[in-house]
């Protein structure tokens, strides 16, 4: 009962630091709760996420906003064509010590921080975006014969322009499924748009208040990660993650002949963490399959691959998305006889 009561009181704190720190971004960022949303369940739940939207949509400001209310070391990265992989996490630099002996001394890159800004990460070669993979994962960077780990939290916040084609590189399957979320940040609503032009005009530069420490962070992770997820709603997550493979017996017509290939395991991974991000923001100790049909778009929009009939008909990863979460039925509940 005591360790019940306790978790009880770390929800309702938790739901005050989150309405505190959604109310700060609001201070800059207008609209985008969604973004916003997504953003914070990935950050709550050590996920990284890639944010697609045309350019002028406040893609880079959301994400300094972010940093600049958590206590925690930020820094960017303006992805470009010569950009070379040790330009990101680091080099073996020639030195001579006190002694006068040289000796090799290893220069932390900019991936050695706690947010990550990767700002336009398609506007580099495959072998510069493959820099970023080990610190993805495994949250460490190997330079020569020597590993080193990253700062905790760490977390890849990266931004892509999806219509301009022209010097860009397609991010390789590998790293887009590293993304917690694909995020769509869309325009703003006409109301949005004129108080953006309405405090832009008049020259305001609000200033927002730090909520969160590093520390404080990894604690809340931790916390997140005991929110409970019954058999009925793994049974869902791995339901709706087959659903999305053409070959599975479990595919629906639709899916076998709009998809070429379909979902991971990771996916279901990032579905139950999405699930316990949304079910503590909104004050509950349980995952329900509001919670995981929340956060399934963002998750699977860039781990399904629409194949040319798909697309001839007009059909995108959402809209497929979207009729697989109609179609998949929820788990039944067990009778005991």
């Amino acid at each position: 009962m005591a360790e019940k009561r306790d978790f009880d009181e770390f929800l309702e704190k938790f739901q005050k630091h989150h309405e505190l720190m959604t109310e700060e971004l609001h201070k800059v960022i207008i609209g985008q709760e969604a973004v916003i949303n997504q953003i914070l369940a990935a950050i709550f739940t050590g996920g990284h996420c890639l944010l697609v939207g045309v350019p002028g949509l406040a893609k880079t400001l959301i994400v300094s906003t972010i940093a600049k209310i958590l206590d925690v070391e930020f820094k960017r990265i303006q992805f470009t064509p010569d950009l070379m992989p040790s330009d990101i996490t680091g080099t073996n630099v020639l030195d001579e010590n006190d002694a006068g002996r040289r000796e090799f001394r290893f220069v932390q890159g900019p991936v050695f921080t706690n947010i990550l800004l990767a700002d336009e990460i398609n506007r580099t070669p495959p072998k510069t975006q493959a820099a970023l993979l080990q610190s993805m994962q495994e949250q460490e960077v190997t330079v020569g014969q020597t590993t080193y780990d990253l700062p905790d939290p760490f977390f890849v916040i990266a931004t892509q322009n999806p219509i301009e084609q022209e010097g860009t590189y397609p991010l390789p399957e590998a790293q887009l499924d590293r993304f917690m979320f694909n995020v769509k940040v869309d325009y703003p609503t006409f109301k949005e748009e004129e108080r953006v032009l309405e405090s832009t005009s008049r020259g305001e530069k609000p200033e927002v208040r730090k909520v969160l420490t590093a520390k404080s962070i990894v604690f809340l992770q931790k916390q997140i990660g005991q929110i409970e997820v019954g058999p009925m709603t793994i049974n869902y997550v791995a339901s709706l993650v087959r659903a999305t493979r053409p070959k599975d017996e479990s595919a629906p017509k639709f899916v076998q002949d709009l998809i070429d290939w379909g979902a991971g395991p990771r996916a279901g991974q990032y579905l139950i963490a999405g699930g316990r991000a949304m079910a503590a923001m909104d004050g509950r100790p349980v995952v329900s399959l509001d919670d995981i049909r929340q956060v399934a778009i963002p998750v699977l929009r860039h781990r399904i691959a629409p194949n040319f009939q798909a697309q001839a008909e007009g059909y995108t990863s959402e809209s497929i998305i979207e009729r697989l979460i109609e179609e998949v039925p929820e788990p039944k509940i067990r009778k005991y006889e």
